[in-house]
């Protein structure tokens, strides 16, 4: 019987295309058939650019999760800022002063009838960067920079 939940290492253990994991014990677990990538595709591009909100995930010196809606930034190397009101007293600075391992996701629905959703994962490191910058004058002098390692596209063909 092939299952759809528990660890990768369950026999029948099918990824979300519904192929089998790779076996030869990658860094990724073995799910992924082509290197990670580190540079956003055009479509990847394009479609962060209509975008104003995403999530980032980072994770406390306990281990524990958290997740908040945050408006980004692309900039013109690669990396992404994220921006906000009073961002050097939130729990996402904290978070990252202790590990700065960190997710965006950025996605929507494009369609219900077909059902057809959309969007980008930017897995990085984090980084503190205080100072003045040339976004909204609303935004505090403090951001967070990403500096991707994996990025994964996904419903951005037309």
């Amino acid at each position: 019987m092939t299952t759809t939940h528990g660890t990768p290492d369950e026999p029948g253990r099918r990824t979300a295309t519904g192929t089998e994991p790779r076996q030869d014990g990658g860094q990724d677990g073995g799910r992924h058939r082509t290197p990670p990538r580190t540079a956003f595709t055009e479509a990847e591009l394009a479609y962060l650019r209509e975008q104003r909100l995403g999530r980032l995930a980072t994770v406390d010196r306990g281990g524990r999760p958290q997740n908040n809606p945050v408006g980004f930034f692309l900039r013109d190397d690669g990396g992404v800022d994220i921006g906000g009101w009073q961002m050097g007293a939130s729990r996402k600075w904290r978070n990252i002063a202790g590990n700065p391992h960190v997710s965006l996701v950025v996605d929507d629905i494009a369609s219900v009838t077909p059902w057809k959703v959309r969007g980008v994962e930017i897995r990085g490191v984090a980084e503190q960067v205080e100072g003045p910058h040339a976004y909204a004058s609303y935004l505090s002098e403090q951001l967070i920079r990403i500096r991707p390692y994996k990025i994964f596209g996904w419903g951005l063909e037309d």
